[in-house]
Order: structure tokens, then C-alpha cells, then sequence
């Protein structure tokens, strides 16, 4: 009798794991870790990036003090994304993770502008903690890139799971919900790296009567 009863409690369980497998269970569970992992880099990626702001504008700042508006527009776009609270979470509130990336946007284009503004000073654009910086600023940039688009893949795949049948049962059995990615318009606002300029600066133009 308690074989009997060992091997039906067994091969419940076989079936019961059997069938979860079958339903999108286990992938669930899979790119769910996926989600969560890929969206702790962005999150890094973020605040690395963050983490430049305060030295970049200090050195802009020593050598244009005058440009105080876009210098402005820098630090108070980072003060913005500062002001949100970057957690794991993020990726179950719609709002809040919208929200974070239109901070995120923000602060990209007020780095794209202070580029610019940079190019007109040659004594900036030549000074050694200056071009390192932009150096840090253009591989976070592109780490932001790889991290935010493998985010974006381990969404995709998760949320079609969720919606997809017979996954989909499971989904709501479970309490697993789609989860938000980048739409077309954040990528319009983040997907351009500021600029940076290696080059060395224009010669200048001879004197007259030469």
C-alpha cells in the first residue's frame, strides 16, 4: 500500500511538472531572471553615466563659466534622474519606468548640447581630464546601448509568452504580467549617443599679406 501510495505521489508530481513545463512555466520563470538581470546593467549602465556628470561640467564649467544654461540644463536633467529611485521594481509600474526614461532623455540631450558647446573651445577640447571624460561618457554611452537593447530582447520574448495561448493561462495562473520596454519615441530621444570629437582642433587661418 505505501508503494502504491510513493509512486502515485511521484508520478503526480511528474505530471503536475509535466504540464507546467507544457504551459510556458519554466519559460516564465527563465526570462522573467532574464528581465530582471538584463535591466540591473541598464540600471548600472544609468548611473555610471550619472556618476561623470558632476566632473564633466566642473571641467566645462573651468573653461566656459559663461555658457551657464546649458551647464544648467546638465545638471539639473541629472538631478532629475537622480530624483527618481532606480530599483528593480521599475519594470512592474508602467508610470514609473516612463518616467525614468524620459529623465533618461533628458539628460542625453543636455550632454548632446554641451558637446556641441564644446566644440568652440579649443582649450577645453585639448585639456587632458576633459578628453578623458569624454572617453568614460562615449563607452557608457554605448554600454547603455547594448544593455538597453538586450533588455528589450528579454522583454519581447517574455511578453509574448505572457500574451501567447496556452502560455497565457499560466501567466495569469501565476500572477505574471507584461512588463514595459522602450517605445519608438524613447528610442528617438536616446538612441543618439552625444557627440564626441577626437579631432584636433581647425588650423588657423594665415595672416594677412601671406
Amino acid at each position: 500500500m505505501f508503494r502504491w501510495a510513493s509512486a502515485f505521489k511521484w508520478a503526480s508530481m511528474a505530471l503536475v511538472a509535466f504540464t507546467l513545463s507544457g504551459c510556458g512555466y519554466n519559460t516564465l520563470q527563465t526570462t522573467d531572471e532574464d528581465i530582471k538581470a538584463t535591466w540591473a546593467e541598464v540600471l548600472n549602465q544609468y548611473q555610471r553615466r550619472a556618476d561623470l556628470v558632476p566632473n564633466l561640467v566642473n571641467v566645462v564649467k573651468g573653461y566656459a563659466s559663461h555658457e551657464k544654461d546649458v551647464l544648467t540644463r546638465v545638471t539639473d536633467a541629472r538631478a532629475r534622474v537622480g530624483s527618481i529611485q532606480a530599483t528593480p521594481d521599475l519594470i512592474n509600474n508602467e508610470a514609473a519606468f516612463q518616467k525614468f526614461v524620459a529623465a533618461q532623455g533628458e539628460l542625453t540631450g543636455a550632454l548632446s548640447r554641451l558637446m556641441v558647446v564644446a566644440e568652440n573651445y579649443p582649450q577645453l577640447k585639448a585639456d587632458g581630464l576633459f578628453r578623458d571624460l569624454q572617453a568614460q561618457l562615449e563607452g557608457t554611452e554605448n554600454r547603455i546601448t547594448v544593455a538597453r537593447n538586450r533588455y528589450i530582447a528579454a522583454v519581447k520574448t517574455y511578453n509574448v509568452t505572457v500574451r501567447s495561448f496556452p502560455s497565457n493561462l499560466t501567466a495569469m495562473m501565476f500572477g505574471y504580467k507584461t512588463k514595459p520596454t522602450f517605445t519608438v519615441e524613447n528610442e528617438k530621444a536616446i538612441a543618439v549617443p552625444p557627440k564626441v570629437d577626437f579631432g584636433t582642433p581647425a588650423p588657423a587661418a594665415p595672416a594677412a599679406g601671406n
